[in-house]
């Protein structure tokens, strides 16, 4: 009987060793961790997300073996910005990469503007907890300040130990026979003045040769001068954008330029999964930064035509066989299990990315505008899928209010590291969230910027289950009522492209995720409450800016002949150091 009873203390107290620690016992190793972030991937355009029309197996296996967010928000409408505050987990306002101007985003690799040195991103806090960090794919956070290769924006000075992939974004530019995309309409007028200046030289000349104007050959030469260099000027940069804007690099060097977009899907994946392999004894940290699904999409033989959805489709189905790729790669080394992998995208789908009728931008199922649009759901409500078996719990919907921000706090959190204490950190620690630790979302209110302009504030009021939601600033639809800004690329943050609203358009996410039916004084008795609860918020979140440089200022974005990557000697910078491996 006494050995019986030994016997069943010690099983007791087995297992409630193993309740109290067993199922944390990873939680307290380092897990490798693996985010995977598209670009302009619309929340309606995957399986796991209510499409049964594009094909997604991989991301939504990861769906069903972890946890899922149906509220998971961008910090900002568009790649630049909302990039920079998933590295640092702060809104873009506050590291100056949100612009006052239309120039929204980084327009070139020459530019003088990106993430300032002094901002902490997470690859940096979990190198110092001895991760290795790599970064596979876009960056589009600047590259050089001061010099060609003083790389005070590149990756290797913010925290990656390993860099391959494009330091821009994919554009039309980039593919040969592509209407251009870069600042069209300025270049539309740059043209235009190129020819009245040629015309009024061609003029004056025939003027003074015919003998009906008396001018100065001295001024007719100055014209031309003018005219001659203000037309190189223009064309030596929006000319060769191929060259300039779409490079691959390896670290500090330019591997090809320009670059070879038939092979370049190809080289990620085997970039991703050669750092897994390299890496397999851990613990790492890679980011793969998808250049999918962003025009001018780019697809390989393999998947074209596949879909149901035309180009646009082929290439998320593409992104999503790399998904799988790099995944079976975790597995082959036995890394399942201890590695904590995220996937999500950067903003909603692009809704004004067409050519003729067929569509080539994303579609943010039932949430109104898309990319751009700084208030409305669909510019900034994203996929946000975690799996960590063993660890969060498998096949979890959770529909609290998250932010990309929160990536940042999360795995500085599993790495060990402290979050930095001389600056405002805007994102939450997701872990008790996502463990079922906690059932409410850390987040009070989230403010939607466009650009730096306050366009929308959410607030979750926790004690009623309401997600209220006041729109100050809405674009202007063109044409009216077609939920988008057809013919303006994306819709304008400020000026006569937008309305402001006063009193506010209210709307409750809880009740019309769509935005379709605002609230007034009349149809919501808690409307001047609200309206009230969230200006105090709004006094108080500018109270906590400093004002800091615009790292998208109209200089740091212009085409800086001194700061280009080159791979020779400027302006004879072409090679394919790929080819030759």
């Amino acid at each position: 009987l006494l050995c019986f009873r030994r016997y069943l203390l010690t099983a007791l107290t087995s297992c409630l060793f193993w309740n109290t620690f067993g199922s944390s016992a990873a939680m307290d190793s380092k897990p490798n961790i693996l985010l995977f972030l598209a670009d302009d991937l619309g929340i309606g355009d995957i399986g796991c997300y209510g499409n049964n029309t594009i094909r997604t197996p991989n991301i939504d296996r990861l769906a069903r073996e972890g946890v899922k967010l149906t509220q998971h928000i961008a910090a900002a409408p568009l790649c630049t910005p909302s990039r920079a505050a998933f590295l640092t987990g702060r809104y873009p306002i506050r590291s100056g990469m949100a612009s006052s101007n239309r120039y929204r985003a980084l327009q070139w690799n020459a530019g003088s503007g990106g993430l300032p040195a002094n901002e902490t991103t997470f690859a940096r806090l979990l190198q110092q907890q001895g991760y290795t960090t790599g970064l596979i794919g876009k960056w589009h956070q600047g590259v050089n300040c001061e010099s060609f290769n003083d790389h005070c924006h590149h990756p290797l000075n913010h925290g990656f130990d390993y860099f391959y992939g494009m330091p821009f974004t994919l554009l039309n530019n980039c593919q040969e026979n592509k209407p251009p995309e870069l600042d069209v309409a300025l270049q539309a007028k740059l043209w235009v003045y190129s020819q009245i200046i040629t015309l009024a030289v061609l003029t004056l000349t025939a003027g003074k040769l015919t003998g009906l104007i008396s001018i100065r050959w001295k001024i007719i030469a100055c014209f031309t001068s003018v005219g001659g260099l203000f037309f190189i000027s223009w064309y030596s940069s929006y000319g060769f954008v191929q060259y300039w804007n779409c490079i691959l690099m390896r670290n500090h060097d330019v591997t090809e330029q320009p670059m070879r977009l038939e092979r370049t899907a190809s080289l990620m994946l085997k970039e991703a999964v050669s750092f897994i392999k390299r890496n397999r004894h851990g613990p790492f940290l890679l980011f793969v930064s998808f250049l999918h699904v962003h025009t001018p999409l780019f697809t390989t033989a393999k998947f074209l035509g596949k879909s149901r959805h035309g180009l646009y489709g082929d290439n998320v189905e593409e992104m999503d066989w790399m998904v799988g790729k790099i995944l079976d790669s975790l597995d082959k080394e036995g890394l399942k299990n201890h590695t904590f992998t995220y996937f999500a995208s950067d903003h909603g789908g692009h809704l004004e990315a067409q050519d003729g009728s067929a569509q080539l931008g994303g579609w943010n199922g039932i949430y109104k505008g898309g990319k751009g649009m700084g208030g409305w759901e669909g510019g900034i409500r994203v996929p946000g899928v975690f799996r960590w078996p063993g660890v969060l719990p498998s096949g979890t919907v959770i529909d609290e209010p998250t932010s990309l921000m929160d990536i940042y706090p999360t795995v500085v959190h599993l790495a060990g590291g402290i979050l930095p204490q001389d600056r405002v950190i805007d994102g939450r620690n997701l872990v008790p969230l996502l463990r079922g630790r906690a059932q409410k979302s850390e987040h009070e209110f989230l403010f939607h910027y466009c650009g730096s302009y306050l366009h929308a504030v959410r607030w979750h009021q926790k004690d009623s289950g309401a997600i209220w939601k006041a729109h100050y600033v809405t674009p202007v639809f063109h044409p009216p009522g077609a939920g988008a800004c057809y013919g303006k690329g994306i819709c304008p943050c400020f000026g006569e492209g937008v309305t402001h609203h006063d009193p506010p358009l209210l709307f409750d996410l809880s009740r019309d995720p769509s935005e379709a039916k605002p609230l007034s004084a009349d149809t919501e008795p808690l409307f001047d409450t609200v309206i009230r609860k969230i200006g105090r918020a709004i006094e108080e979140h500018r109270r906590t800016l400093t004002p800091v440089p615009e790292q998208l200022s109209l200089y740091n974005v212009v085409w800086k002949p001194w700061l280009q990557p080159c791979c020779g000697t400027f302006p004879f910078c072409w090679c394919d150091k790929e080819g030759n491996s």
